[in-house]
């Protein structure tokens, strides 16, 4: 799975990037570029949970591996767009937030929004899926260096 920008696929990516955005950052980058546009609720923010599915070594037949809580919400703009959010955990303010990037990415404002919210959290997400790569790296074990005995 890519954590990057999908060229075939930009609603997916950016939708992705909102949901794993951590707790306010989405909020605080929408309301540093521009000011909140009025909308209308299709369906106010809600909490509730949801199944994950998993495969035992990534090939195996799925199972239910348990549930998660999630907020979800959606909403139109005054122009008619609509803007959807699902968002893991219990954060209202986040998934309102999302819904509103959605529904603004599908208007004139998509190419701002595209330079001052989406590229700073894919740069974000980028860095914290480094640390974490280097944290693993550091404690890999090398077996093959070990002299087997045989001459």
């Amino acid at each position: 799975m890519k954590d990057t920008l999908d060229e075939n696929n930009p609603r997916k990516a950016w939708m992705g990037l909102l949901a794993k955005a951590p707790e306010g950052r989405v909020a605080a980058l929408l309301d540093e570029a521009i000011a909140r546009p009025a909308f209308n609720w299709l369906r106010a923010p809600e909490i509730g949970t949801t199944m994950v599915r998993a495969r035992a070594g990534a090939t195996g037949a799925p199972f239910n591996l348990g549930e998660m809580t999630i907020t979800r919400c959606a909403l139109t703009l005054e122009t008619g767009e609509v803007g959807h959010a699902y968002i893991q955990g219990r954060r209202k303010a986040d998934a309102e937030a999302a819904a509103l990037v959605d529904a603004l990415m599908q208007t004139d404002a998509a190419t701002k929004l595209r330079e001052v919210l989406l590229a700073p959290l894919e740069a974000e997400s980028a860095t914290a899926k480094a640390a974490r790569a280097a944290k693993a790296a550091a404690t890999k074990v090398d077996f093959f260096t070990m002299a087997r005995g045989e001459d």
